[in-house]
């Protein structure tokens, strides 16, 4: 596999990158995001690759019965849908709608798309982070068996993810590209054990409701914003008190997809919709939520979301 260099204010951002993909041998790469999405752009005019972007969604009015036997349809594949159920640990959720799964998952039927694909190669961002742990040991599985055929990479910006099904990691950063050097000790896994806990819970978000604690996953969110002195956290057209500060809130999500927009709002990039010009000066977001949302976009944030974005 190879990526061509690209350059941002003259300096070197991404460099030229070359390595060997087999069978059997996954391969993950730790990034942040642009380089994530800079890493995926440059895959998509290639046939040989099946690429799956962090935040896709499905066809959530179906069943999970019915999305199943409708991939199988159009790929053409010989498999039944009862086997293919059962195969997938979802024979319970067969007759539920994709819009009423967990977010877990309805993250983890739509990541089943990519036993369907006929490339040869598979390319996944951040396909563990938003599965429960019990859905991300199901894809596990349908990830090893794919391996045996298929090359697979994953880009990521979490190590535990990246080592959860690969052979092989590589470090992207300012620093250029190099690989990591992963030993299999008992040490080292339960070092590695620790430090998943510990960022399990740093990705959950903290919030509260009369007396009731809250715990949302990163993806849940569509945006955060400061209200006189109050962090409200948005998810799903209702609002939750948070006690953390705006700052905190930028550095815990900044590797997930968020965005500092305005001084005071934060918002998830996978669920805007649009850029809205007002004047020439006066910029929003609007948002794909389960409400229409709009939120304010700074002049001076405007050129860097384009170039997070690549637009």
């Amino acid at each position: 596999m190879q990526f061509q260099p690209m350059y941002e204010d003259g300096e070197l951002f991404l460099p030229k990158i070359e390595f060997n993909m087999t069978s059997n041998q996954p391969i993950g790469i730790i990034t942040d995001l642009k380089r994530k999405q800079l890493l995926m752009n440059q895959l998509v005019d290639h046939s040989r690759y099946y690429l799956f972007r962090a935040g896709q969604n499905e066809y959530i009015h179906l069943t999970v019965e019915e999305l199943i036997t409708f991939l199988i349809q159009v790929t053409e594949r010989n498999e039944r849908t009862a086997l293919l159920l059962d195969y997938f640990s979802l024979k319970e959720e067969r007759k539920v709608k994709i819009k009423n799964l967990s977010p877990s998952k309805r993250m983890y039927v739509t990541l089943l798309r990519v036993f369907f694909a006929h490339q040869p190669t598979l390319v996944l961002e951040e396909p563990y982070f938003y599965l429960e742990e019990q859905d991300r040991r199901q894809f596990k599985r349908i990830l090893d068996d794919l391996s045996k055929e298929k090359q697979i990479l994953i880009l990521t910006s979490n190590l535990e993810d990246a080592m959860i099904s690969c052979d092989a990691i590589y470090r992207l950063n300012e620093l250029g590209f190099h690989p990591l050097d992963i030993q299999d000790s008992e040490e080292d896994k339960q070092e590695v054990q620790e430090q998943d806990e510990a960022n399990i819970t740093l990705q959950k978000i903290s919030t509260k409701r009369k007396d009731k604690v809250i715990l949302f996953n990163p993806p849940e969110i569509d945006f955060i914003e400061s209200i006189d002195g109050s962090i409200l956290v948005h998810v799903d057209g209702e609002n939750y008190n948070c006690a953390l500060t705006l700052t905190e809130l930028e550095q815990r999500l900044l590797n997930f997809g968020f965005f500092r927009c305005h001084r005071s709002y934060i918002v998830n990039l996978q669920k805007v919709r649009e850029i809205i010009t007002w004047t020439k000066n006066s910029y929003s977001l609007r948002l794909h939520t389960g409400k229409d949302a709009v939120v304010p976009l700074s002049r001076s944030k405007l050129h860097e979301l384009k170039a997070l974005l690549n637009i």
